[in-house]
C-alpha cells in the first residue's frame, strides 16, 4: 500500500478480533504507511453511517466484525452504494456456523455477553505474568504453565503477556553470566521451560538502542558484541545442560514466538493446557 492509505476497522464491539487479523495481515506488507483508524462500539446506523462516508471520501479500505443482522446489512448496503472497499471479517464465519449447527444466532455484540470462566482464567493468567515478570517470585515457577529463560532483551516480557492472554500462566527469568539459576526453577516442572536465544547482531543492536535511549553510552558490556556473546554462549550452555527446548526470537514478530512455543511444548503440556491456540 502507498504511504498515507487508512485502514478503517469499525466493530460493535471491542475492536480487538478485526483489528488483530489487519495487523497480522500487514505483516505481510512491512513499510506499507498504511494506518489502522479503529471505531469501536458502533451499534447504530447513526454512527455506522459517518465512518463508512468519510471511508469513501478518503478511499479507505472497512474491515468490519458486526453481529446485529439489521447493522450488517447495513454496512453492506453503504459499501456497495458508496463503493467502498469493504470486509466483513465475522458476518460470512456466522451464517456458516448457523447452517452448520441448525442454529440461529443470538447476535449480541460480544461486550454484551456475560462474562465467562475462560475471561477470569486469562485475567487470572495476565496477573500472574506480571508478578512472575523477571524472576521476581521464583516460587510461581512450579505454578506456572510456562517457564520462558534467556538473556535480556530476549522478549520475555511481552511473549509472556501475551501467553498469558491466551490463558497460560507465565514466568519468566533473565539469565545473568556467571549466575547460578534458582533452585525454584530446578524445582519446577522441567518440561515447561523454553529458552529463548536470539542473534548476536540483532541483541547487539536492540541492547545499544536500549542504552541511548537511557542516555548511557553505548560502549558498557551490556552492549559490547564480546559481552553478549559470553552471555549467549552462557545461557546456551544452560540449556545444553539442562535438555530445555531452545526458540529463536531472531527477526520474529512476538506473536511468531508464541505460536512456536506452543508447538515445542504441544508434547509437554497437559491436553487442558496444550489445546491453547496462540
Amino acid at each position: 500500500m502507498e504511504e498515507g492509505r487508512y485502514i478503517d476497522v469499525l466493530s460493535d464491539s471491542t475492536g480487538e478480533t478485526a483489528e488483530k487479523v489487519v495487523r497480522a495481515a500487514l505483516l505481510q506488507f512491512p513499510k506499507s504507511g498504511a494506518q489502522i483508524r479503529l471505531h469501536t462500539r458502533v451499534r447504530t446506523q447513526e454512527v455506522a453511517r459517518p465512518i463508512v462516508e468519510r471511508a469513501a471520501r478518503e478511499g479507505a479500505l472497512l474491515v468490519f466484525t458486526v453481529v446485529a443482522p439489521d447493522l450488517r446489512e447495513f454496512i453492506h448496503q453503504m459499501t456497495a452504494e458508496l463503493r467502498v472497499d469493504a470486509l466483513d471479517v465475522i458476518g460470512s464465519l456466522i451464517g456458516k456456523l448457523g447452517a452448520f449447527l441448525g442454529r440461529e444466532p443470538i447476535g449480541m455484540p460480544s461486550a454484551l455477553l456475560p462474562l465467562s470462566d475462560e475471561y477470569f482464567r486469562r485475567i487470572e493468567a495476565v496477573e500472574f505474568a506480571v508478578k512472575s515478570d523477571d524472576g521476581k517470585d521464583p516460587r510461581n515457577f512450579k505454578k506456572a504453565d510456562i517457564v520462558l529463560v534467556g538473556v535480556s532483551r530476549t522478549s520475555k516480557t511481552p511473549l509472556s503477556l501475551l501467553l498469558a492472554q491466551r490463558g497460560l500462566k507465565v514466568a519468566n527469568l533473565p539469565l545473568v553470566l556467571g549466575a547460578a539459576l534458582p533452585y525454584e526453577l530446578k524445582e519446577a516442572p522441567q518440561d515447561r521451560v523454553v529458552g529463548l536465544t536470539i542473534g548476536i547482531d540483532q541483541l547487539c543492536e536492540i541492547r545499544q538502542a536500549r542504552l541511548r535511549q537511557l542516555g548511557m553510552p553505548v560502549e558498557t558490556n551490556y552492549g559490547m558484541r564480546e559481552h553478549v556473546r559470553e552471555e549467549l554462549d552462557y545461557a546456551e550452555n544452560i540449556f545444553r545442560e539442562h535438555a530445555y527446548p531452545v526458540v529463536d526470537v531472531t527477526g520474529r514478530a512476538v506473536e511468531e514466538t508464541a505460536v512456536i512455543v506452543l508447538e515445542t511444548l504441544r508434547e509437554r503440556l497437559p491436553p487442558s493446557i496444550s489445546t491453547v491456540s496462540a
